[in-house]
């Protein structure tokens, strides 16, 4: 099945495990012109003013620090925020997990566009912790923590964890930047809100497309001068674009309904996790839960459990998953599921059997 046929399939399912309700672009649209009419929101003009000076405003509070600086994309957010540590510190080399997103999804654009070295800290299974951060033998400039961390389950550090890390940090003088692109969704776990989360963190990005659902784009929060200086190093890399307001908006209309709906989904993720646990040839990753987010390893070969997935949502129209990538171990594969609104509609008994069949028909001979 082409990529194009999967996504016709997917779209004629009533039905899906993971994620928000399927809305169309021309849907989207409708949502920011009637909030940004409901609201008398006017444009930015090259990111001042208008729905992304009102956005910035709202994270940056929500995030309990001076500043914010909308950015088209999370990984300009990122380089950005490393470079600023590195000149200010005038060290080239930070440190990072060997899941961090800088490693394994930007084609090292920190060497190749900010001339900076990474060091990776921890083990690839587990979050970061003081332990870890205390082993290198250089000096860092900054330290990238990630929470929660997508490839591993979405697990975060605990409370007393986090708080060790940030008074390494202090301890040190090293800068911490947090990867906060599904910082929303942690808030839950830890029964904190953001602000307390991200205090005593130097600078933190958050996305605005992943949690939130606009359509692209991410927010840099810290203090005034690192921000202001954020600002300059955004104009350098073409991120300054003419209007930058159609982004900003579409997370800025949908913020507090999806920030509000975060514990409900947290919830929710904590019983459909003990109903999957219960399924044979299944694994949850983590066993409980740290965000409203998880990885579902299964018995089965990649595309044999590709193929079940078809054959079920052609039958009983219920989406399952997206992808499923190979774990390492023979006749195992896993899965991510993004604990949005489609699941509130769907009991546990529902899934389970799903999930069920799925190991079943992936597995006869």
């Amino acid at each position: 099945m082409t990529p194009s046929e999967t996504q016709a399939l997917k779209k004629r399912c009533t039905r899906w495990v993971s994620g928000f309700a399927p809305r169309s672009f021309a849907e989207d649209l409708e949502a920011v012109a009637a909030w940004a009419r409901a609201n008398d929101v006017s444009a930015d003009v090259y990111g001042e003013g208008g729905a992304v000076e009102l956005l910035e405003q709202r994270v940056a509070g929500l995030l309990g620090k001076p500043a914010a600086v909308f950015m088209p994309s999370g990984v300009m957010a990122q380089l950005i925020a490393l470079r600023l540590h590195a000149d200010d510190k005038r060290l080239s080399r930070f440190g990072m997990h060997a899941t961090c997103h800088l490693a394994t999804e930007e084609e090292q654009a920190f060497s190749h566009l900010m001339g900076l070295q990474a060091t990776v800290l921890g083990q690839s299974h587990r979050t970061l912790n003081r332990s870890d951060l205390e082993q290198p033998a250089e000096a860092l400039s900054a330290v990238v923590l990630e929470l929660p961390a997508r490839v591993i389950g979405g697990q975060s550090p605990t409370w007393e964890e986090l708080v060790a890390i940030k008074a390494w940090a202090a301890e040190t003088g090293t800068r911490l930047h947090l990867d906060g692109a599904r910082l929303w969704e942690a808030a839950a776990w830890y029964g904190k809100n953001c602000a307390e989360i991200v205090g005593g963190v130097d600078t933190v990005y958050v996305s605005t497309y992943k949690g939130l659902g606009g359509f692209s784009g991410a927010l840099l929060a810290g203090d005034e001068t690192v921000m202001a200086q954020a600002r300059v190093w955004r104009r350098r890399m073409g991120g300054t674009i003419y209007q930058l307001a159609p982004l900003a908006a579409s997370a800025a209309c949908r913020l507090d309904d999806r920030l509000a709906l975060m514990p409900r989904l947290f919830e929710r993720t904590v019983r459909v996790v003990e109903a999957l646990s219960k399924v044979d040839g299944i694994r949850i990753n983590p066993a409980a839960p740290h965000a409203n987010m998880f990885h579902v390893h299964m018995d089965g070969e990649v595309q044999r459990l590709i193929e079940a997935r078809n054959a079920i949502a052609e039958s009983d129209g219920l989406w399952l998953f997206n992808a499923a990538r190979e774990t390492g171990s023979p006749g195992r594969a896993v899965t991510e599921i993004y604990v949005g609104d489609n699941l509130l509609a769907l009991s546990d008994d529902v899934v389970a059997k799903a999930f069920s069949r799925l190991i079943a028909l992936a597995n006869q001979a």
